[in-house]
């Protein structure tokens, strides 16, 4: 079952190391079958009060993937990087499938 991991940068305490993280990162989430759905971009809230900032979407094959790809080798140091310059809320949601006949 795919997976989505969804980020909310809240605060950017160094541009200058989350610019390096986002020139760097891509090609470790696409190791582990990541590709990035959503990075940033205008939003509307229609329901509720989510205190959104900067969302960013990245889509796995499966939660599975998306976990190995959080605690790998290869991603500890981006992580170590991106967390030293934001500080941000995050989750992972494994997709579940929509039975068209039930909708």
């Amino acid at each position: 079952m795919t997976a989505y991991c969804i980020w909310d940068n809240v605060e950017v305490t160094d541009p200058n190391k989350l610019e390096q993280y986002k020139q760097g990162v891509l090609p470790v989430v696409e190791k582990y079958g990541g590709r990035y759905l959503v990075v940033g971009g205008a939003f509307d809230v229609v329901e509720g009060s989510w205190p959104l900032t900067y969302p960013v979407i990245i889509e796995f094959p499966s939660l599975e993937a998306a976990h190995r790809w959080y605690g790998s080798d290869d991603y500890a140091d981006w992580k170590k990087l991106r967390q030293s310059a934001s500080m941000a809320n995050a989750v992972f949601i494994e997709g579940l499938p929509v039975n068209a006949d039930a909708a």
